[in-house]
């Protein structure tokens, strides 16, 4: 992705992603959610994160790579930095717990 060449103090970015993460928790009904990425984001950005996502139930099902990537054509690379970040982060595990919960557990 895109980065400035002269970034913001991370106060500031650390600002807005909580403001942006703000607009994404009030809207409610899925279509709006759809509607404000698809506002939001170039349509290449929509795919990058689409495809993470699609990864990670087949991650927590312990589906091999090289079978997502089979699956899904999402690059291995990708399938492995979904993967390290299923181990290490807490955002995934949150997202599943309310959208696959019964994969909740798997990981």
């Amino acid at each position: 992705m895109k980065q400035r060449i002269d970034p913001l103090p991370k106060r500031d970015a650390n600002a807005a992603l909580s403001a942006l993460a703000r607009a994404l928790a009030s809207l409610e009904d899925p279509a709006d959610v759809r509607a404000f990425l698809e506002d939001l984001c170039t349509p290449a950005e929509l795919e990058s994160m689409s495809d993470r996502w699609r990864v990670v139930p087949l991650l927590l099902a312990q589906v091999p790579y090289r079978e997502i990537h089979d699956r899904t054509r999402v690059s291995v690379t990708t399938i492995g930095r979904v993967a390290r970040t299923l181990g290490h982060g807490s955002g995934y595990a949150a997202a599943v717990r309310r959208s696959h919960p019964h994969l909740a557990h798997a990981h």
